[in-house]
């Protein structure tokens, strides 16, 4: 029987999830067995059978229903479900775009030696943690961050953590629309950004975090 790796379980989970439900092991209206029974047969634990469940009814492969079990709803997502997806994290993209890119400018104005050493440590992190979905967006979004704190604006740091939580979500539901586990492209133009903001070129910074933040939309198609 195929067990997942040790990397992205949960993706990797609900990937072979799809796959047996697309062979049809389970019709539209099928019962999956419970957590007990499908975690050893993925060679996971049940709180990794759970998320990779919660990605697959994400995607509007599967439905929960409290007191029944989980039921098969679909063998793939919904073009309708896919659009409103993709324009969800369209509008997260262009609110990102609006805080991130005066907060690189200001950063590269104001920053003290702290927090460019903050920076360089967060975007460290950031790269150790390119393969895993949600520690990816977890270390990207401590970076974008850091940078927005470097801006010395309270408003702008207000609207960053107050549109964090929908951010993150919008981030790594896109990762998994795309499959994409941080490129290196990816991983350049953060690099970018760092030394653009640390030899305090505002220009430059404001530019390739726009860049950056337009890349991601396009990556949308």
């Amino acid at each position: 029987m195929t067990t997942v790796r040790r990397e992205s379980l949960a993706e990797q989970a609900a990937g072979l999830l799809l796959a047996r439900i697309r062979d049809g092991e389970w019709e539209i209206g099928g019962k999956l067995p419970g957590e007990t029974t499908l975690a050893p047969q993925l060679g996971i634990g049940r709180s990794t059978a759970r998320e990779a469940i919660r990605i697959l009814a994400g995607r509007g492969i599967l439905a929960t229903r409290q007191g029944s079990g989980v039921f098969v709803t679909a063998t793939d997502v919904p073009v309708s479900l896919e659009a409103l997806r993709h324009a969800d994290i369209a509008a997260v993209i262009e609110a990102r775009t609006a805080i991130e890119v005066e907060a690189a400018v200001l950063a590269a104005e104001r920053h003290t030696a702290a927090e460019r050493e903050s920076l360089r440590e967060a975007l460290n992190e950031r790269e150790t943690h390119r393969a895993d979905i949600d520690q990816h967006v977890a270390t990207d979004t401590a970076f974008h961050r850091l940078v927005t704190v470097a801006a010395h604006s309270p408003i702008l740091l207000d609207l960053f953590d107050n549109f964090a939580p929908r951010s993150r979500q919008a981030m790594a539901d896109m990762l998994r629309l795309r499959g994409h586990h941080g490129d290196d492209a990816d991983h350049d133009i953060h690099e970018r950004i760092f030394e653009a903001i640390a030899s305090r070129d505002t220009t430059a910074a404001g530019a390739l975090t726009r860049v950056h933040l337009l890349a991601l939309k396009e990556m949308l198609g």
